[in-house]
């Protein structure tokens, strides 16, 4: 039906749709229908939604940071994405309560530490504005404190975590344990094998083995009956594309002169540098704008400041000593270049902007509290010259040349696709393109070229392209790249005759055997060591080595990963007796494990640096943990609805 519909093959199916449609309504209403259709949140925390669009935006931008973006289609993790924007939700609700912001010092820090506003390791006001595009700085410092108002409280919270020094000296007593052990591998089953091995040798390594253990062809049967899933051939498909990469295509990208200048001359504002001031600053925070007497407090300290420093005191030093910003005190108060961009309060950008250069201000009040403020230098602004950008330009008007003609002929090709949904050729005719092919490949990947990129193989299986036999959409591959498939060749999947396989099933069902036997025979052993036996007679019965390490750490390296983890899980050995564990080993084979002594490490032998870093180790833990129990509270304490449907439907 999609098929005639989207052909226009026949106007008579689609009158016969529209008066369908036309009498559901006359029935049931419109309204009822547009009030079905309302609800779009994946989620509501107390009358907070989290709709759709939220939901999808994040996905994308993690979608995009991965290389393999199908991982983002399982269902639990779309949960845990949106675990995640529920618990933003709840901090941001949180933090309105209880009144928590996000001080505008700490947003110019956040921004001014952004790389991509860095020039030379330093925040570049001219880099600032130009990657802002058209947003003002205000819109961009308003949307850093919708990002960092969640990182508030959890921030707060962890910063309470306390560890203790007992608890330091616990975790080193613990971390620096040494372990006393010996252990018995046993004999691997027939067989068995450490790494992948051709069939070829599988069955001749089981050949003693098989002599003994005789399969018959009804055995075999029931297995291939069984694990029928394990022996068929996947459905692979092979497509047939068409592929506009904008890097590729043939354009003129070398302008007239005189395009040039008109374009500089409609866009002269751009090349303008705003005059800019070097300043160094001291703040003094006022402990709250509430209290008189606390703001009284502030500006008779920083008229104290302001005396120190114009009775020739040097002013990055009284920063270091006195200033309230973190993020500028250790560099003397350098607040780098600043220009009048909106970056800065306005009552501190008049009054840099109003001295002359190494004069220092009275107190300025802003939100944060008192700034006394240094001018350093001066840079005049300027405009560039039609020569200086010439470069700039000709390299802009290439890139939008490109731009221009790649989504023109993208337009086209997306058009003549879905008017002529069962062939590429029109579109390739038309475009000058050419209809290539993939080798064929299955649901679960393999492909080579366009084929690999999980977009494609999602599209190629899709029931429009797979079963209606469509064109595919536009499917994007990257910047100014978008190919459209169509099938070229389906093989459904088929079983694999038993014949073919009669080898493999008989091999698998030994392998399971020797398996079983295996785990029998050292549970066997291991039941005998529990009801009093010792490691040596067991030993001396089977003519198998005893290993011993002593003083082994949890990084052991000479020992294998799996005998040092389980060594470390077994309790202490008591009143002189050892303690035993039966450990599994790869390739099916396994070890006795004795343990017979245990020795704490010392703290008291550690110096101060090793502490420090435990006590950090332990802090972050604790902190961490803290925050996580924090959330659950605030989310035991609202009304949290998850509306599964509408998540799972997404991309």
């Amino acid at each position: 039906m999609l098929q005639l519909l989207r052909g226009k093959k026949s106007q008579l199916l689609v009158k016969i749709v529209l008066v369908l449609i036309t009498i559901g309504f006359s029935f049931f209403g419109i309204e009822s229908y547009f009030v079905a259709s309302t609800n779009t949140s994946v989620a509501k925390i107390d009358n907070t939604e989290i709709s759709q669009d939220q939901f999808r935006e994040r996905m994308t931008r993690l979608m995009a940071q991965v290389a393999d973006a199908s991982v983002y289609q399982k269902p639990e993790v779309k949960k845990q994405v949106l675990d995640q924007l529920i618990n933003e939700q709840v901090l941001i609700i949180a933090s309105d309560k209880l009144g928590v912001r996000v001080p505008d010092e700490r947003i110019r820090q956040e921004i001014s530490m952004i790389p991509a506003f860095q020039s030379n390791g330093k925040f570049d006001p001219d880099i600032y504005r130009k990657l802002l595009n058209g947003l003002s700085p205000q819109d961009f410092e308003q949307r850093m404190r919708q990002d960092l108002t969640p990182r508030e409280l959890p921030q707060l919270v962890s910063d309470t975590a306390l560890v203790t020094d007992a608890e330091v000296d616990n975790y080193l007593s613990l971390k620096d344990q040494r372990r006393d052990l010996r252990y018995m591998k046993l004999d691997k089953p027939v067989g068995a094998h450490d790494s992948p091995l051709p069939l070829g040798d599988v069955v001749k390594r089981l050949n003693k083995f098989a002599a003994e253990s005789e399969i018959s062809a009804e055995e075999i049967d029931d297995y291939y009956k069984a694990h029928s899933a394990d022996f068929m051939t996947p459905e692979q498909v092979a497509l047939n594309y068409i592929e506009l990469d904008g890097a590729k295509l043939a354009i003129n990208t070398v302008p007239d002169d005189n395009v040039l200048k008109e374009r500089y001359e409609k866009e002269k504002a751009r090349f303008v540098t705003n005059e800019q001031r070097l300043a160094s600053h001291i703040l003094v925070k006022i402990g709250s704008k509430d209290n008189p007497d606390d703001q009284k407090k502030a500006l008779a300290k920083a008229q104290d400041i302001q005396k120190d420093l114009k009775s020739g005191k040097d002013f990055a030093e009284v920063a270091k000593k006195e200033s309230d910003d973190l993020g500028s005190k250790n560099q003397g108060g350098d607040l780098d270049w600043v220009s009048k961009d909106g970056s800065t309060e306005e009552a501190f950008q008049s009054a840099l902007f109003a001295l002359k250069k190494d004069e220092i201000s009275d107190p300025v009040l802003s939100s944060e509290g008192y700034h006394i403020i240094q001018l350093r230098d001066i840079r005049p602004g300027k405009t560039r010259t039609f020569e200086e950008v010439k470069p700039e330009l000709a390299k802009e008007y290439a890139n939008s040349e490109r731009d221009r003609v790649y989504s023109e002929k993208a337009g086209k090709l997306t058009d003549l696709t879905y008017q002529n949904p069962a062939s590429l050729d029109p579109a390739a005719k038309e475009l000058n393109l050419i209809v290539q092919k993939t080798p064929l490949f299955s649901r679960m990947g393999g492909g080579i070229g366009i084929a690999a990129n999980p977009a494609v193989g999602k599209a190629a299986f899709s029931d429009d392209v797979l079963v209606q036999n469509n064109n595919s959409g536009a499917i994007d591959l990257g910047p100014n790249h978008i190919v459209v498939v169509r099938i070229a060749d389906h093989k459904p999947t088929t079983p694999i005759p038993l014949e073919q396989v009669r080898d493999q099933i008989r091999t698998k069902i030994l392998a399971e055997r020797t398996t079983q036997q295996a785990k029998d025979a050292a549970d066997a052993l291991f039941a005998r060591l529990g009801k009093g036996e010792t490691l040596d007679q067991l030993a001396s019965e089977k003519k198998l080595k005893i290993e011993e390490q002593k003083g082994i750490g949890r990084e052991a390296a000479n020992l294998d990963s799996a005998l040092v983890k389980a060594v470390f899980l077994m309790p202490r050995p008591q009143a002189g007796k050892p303690e035993y564990r039966l450990v599994p080993l790869a390739g099916d084979s396994y070890a006795l494990l004795q343990l017979d002594g245990v020795v704490d490490g010392d703290p008291s032998k550690l110096d101060a640096k090793t502490k420090e870093a435990a006590r950090t180790t332990l802090t972050q833990a604790a902190a961490t943990a803290a925050s996580h129990d924090f959330i659950n509270a605030l989310r035991n304490g609202m009304t949290v609805r998850i509306f599964d449907d509408k998540m799972q439907q997404e991309l």
